[in-house]
């Protein structure tokens, strides 16, 4: 099989290569092999294979978490009537980097009608994580005022078509003037470039002085953003892509009567297993009725051997919502329908 394995910590995303003779994952009770159709990119994976993520996995391991593809086997032992032979599904799973992957029939959802490969392939992290952050972490309410930063990445665009579909009031931020247009084509209603020095001012005054009720992080702008945060307001620490962890000045959680909350989705499967259905109920209702609607940065990558250009447009702030990389085989916008 071929696939991109590490075997050492890589200096850079550079240093990627695939190798054509990966052994073939093999099933055990409960999963399933799925020929991969396409790969969903995500920035952990650029630390994962650095060795500076906080998950390291023993030597050789196949990187990637997020695909779509096509069911191919089942093992005699999974109990889930729902999944066939044949099915195109999307889901989560160590190893994606690979022309096939073995995954727990429980982290697979059918592709919905209308959906390629390309589209669902970077579903399984981004979307959960927006909406378990909004919902579940900060109870975000209708009306009230939520601050997305990196609004134009993959789970800022996801936070943005979330809160929306909330009914609340959106200010997203971004890099650049293309960055802050593909957040307001997904429904921000105030854009604001966060590079301003007084991009906080900017929310105070489009606010009314109010501030925002939410603030949804992925960058690590929590600091800053506690001058702009309301009174009882929430904030919601995803992620850390400039790269930075932040040390807060605690006063100010203090002075504002507000909550810091931090969201990682995975550990939900462990600790709030029962979170989880309810989530992709919540999801895939949303999805049907066209409130909300995957992003797919243009520039799909073709085959594992551009995996490593993805990561590097990812790591270079240079795209927009889900970096995705087609496997060579799938080259096809054929559309087939499946019932969910």
């Amino acid at each position: 099989m071929r696939a991109i394995a590490i075997n050492k910590w890589l200096e850079n995303v550079d240093e990627i290569s695939v190798s054509d003779n990966v052994p073939e994952p093999e099933l055990v009770k409960g999963q399933v092999l799925v020929q991969i159709k396409a790969i969903g990119l995500n920035f952990f994976e650029i630390l994962e294979v650095q060795g500076k993520y906080q998950q390291k996995f023993p030597f050789p391991f196949i990187p990637g978490a997020e695909f779509s593809g096509v069911i191919i086997k089942i093992h005699p032992e999974t109990k889930n009537r729902k999944l066939k032979i044949g099915d195109r599904v999307f889901g989560q799973a160590r190893g994606t980097y690979a022309e096939r992957v073995a995954v727990q029939a429980t982290n697979l959802h059918p592709i919905l009608d209308g959906m390629s490969f390309e589209d669902a392939a970077g579903l399984f992290i981004t979307y959960p994580t927006s909406y378990a952050a909004l919902v579940l972490r900060a109870q975000l309410k209708r009306n009230e005022w939520c601050l997305v930063h990196a609004g134009a990445g993959g789970v800022g665009i996801a936070a943005v078509q979330v809160a929306k579909a909330l009914g609340a009031k959106v200010i997203a931020t971004g890099g650049s003037i293309e960055k802050l247009a593909v957040a307001s084509q997904n429904g921000a209603d105030y854009v604001i470039n966060y590079r301003d020095k007084d991009w906080t001012r900017q929310v105070k005054k489009i606010t009314g002085d109010h501030g925002v009720d939410v603030v949804f992080d992925p960058v690590g702008l929590i600091e800053e953003s506690m001058k702009c945060i309301a009174w009882n307001g929430r904030l919601v620490v995803i992620g850390f892509v400039s790269g930075k962890i932040e040390k807060i000045s605690m006063n100010r959680v203090l002075l504002k009567n507000c909550a810091i909350l931090g969201l990682f989705w995975g550990a939900h499967y462990e600790y709030a297993e029962e979170t989880v259905p309810v989530v992709w109920d919540a999801l895939l209702h949303l999805f049907r009725t066209g409130r909300l609607r995957p992003v797919v940065y243009p520039k799909v990558f073709d085959g594992l051997e551009n995996v490593k250009e993805g990561l590097k447009a990812l790591e270079g702030r240079q795209t927009f919502g889900k970096v995705v990389v087609r496997q060579n085989s799938s080259k096809t916008d054929n559309v087939v329908q499946s019932k969910i």
